[in-house]
């Protein structure tokens, strides 16, 4: 149930304006009903200045004297003609102990999840896109110590936030892909599984560990060792 604006106040006038019960003032107002009474006794909110709701538009005389004339009444606030209030989703709060750790969690998100939009990175990590920019163009001021460091790992996030974030950038690719035309096997570089294994396929050829076709077939066409050639026998 919604509470009136400064709740002990507008007690503190019903108790001396009205002939509610101490119950019905407080399950208006939120409070116990030995506070009220409490109030009504002198001994709680002595130096408060009571609050009239009805100047206040919080509550209609009719509403006071229905409840006044029934005790099992419920007094409700009137309705306001104003729209509620749309609550907006900030950027993340990071605590003071982590936020020199924020560079190299954006740096590490610039380079591993570049399918995350600014506005992404800004409420996963609580950042600015004034630092994401400065971080993605180097012009940071302290860009030669940033090292791309794991935000779940600094504790910036978790691991769950991350997928979601992820899960979303690739939803949306593969909506854009599908809409431009393109094939939507594309977008298949963006899932992280596919780019660890397009990083491990570019590491085992930087290695020699791929071998081509063609070495395939010159292996075939080799002869197959035998005692004579292993050992040095001539024929």
């Amino acid at each position: 149930m919604a509470l009136p604006l400064m709740p002990k106040a507008t007690a503190v006038w019903l108790v001396d304006n009205t002939t509610l019960s101490f119950k019905q003032i407080a399950e208006f107002c939120g409070m116990h009903t030995l506070e009220v009474q409490g109030i009504a006794d002198g001994e709680v909110a002595q130096n408060i200045v009571g609050l009239d709701p009805v100047a206040n538009s919080q509550l209609t005389r009719a509403e006071i004297e229905r409840c006044e004339q029934d005790e099992k009444a419920t007094l409700q606030l009137k309705e306001t003609a104003l729209p509620p209030e749309r609550k907006t989703r900030g950027a993340r709060y990071t605590p003071v102990s982590k936020r020199q750790d924020r560079p190299a969690a954006i740096a590490w998100i610039l380079r591993h999840h570049p399918e995350l939009t600014d506005a992404q990175i800004q409420r996963l990590l609580g950042t600015t896109k004034d630092t994401i920019n400065k971080i993605r163009d180097r012009t940071h001021w302290n860009i030669q110590q940033i090292k791309p460091t794991d935000p779940v790992s600094l504790g910036i996030c978790t691991q769950t936030e991350l997928a979601k974030a992820v899960e979303k950038a690739v939803e949306r690719r593969r909506k854009a892909l599908a809409e431009s035309g393109e094939p939507v096997e594309a977008e298949a570089i963006l899932d992280p599984r596919n780019r660890l294994t397009a990083d491990a396929a570019e590491m085992a050829a930087a290695f020699g560990l791929n071998r081509g076709k063609g070495d395939d077939e010159e292996k075939d066409d080799e002869e197959e060792p035998t005692v004579d050639s292993v050992f040095g026998r001539k024929t």
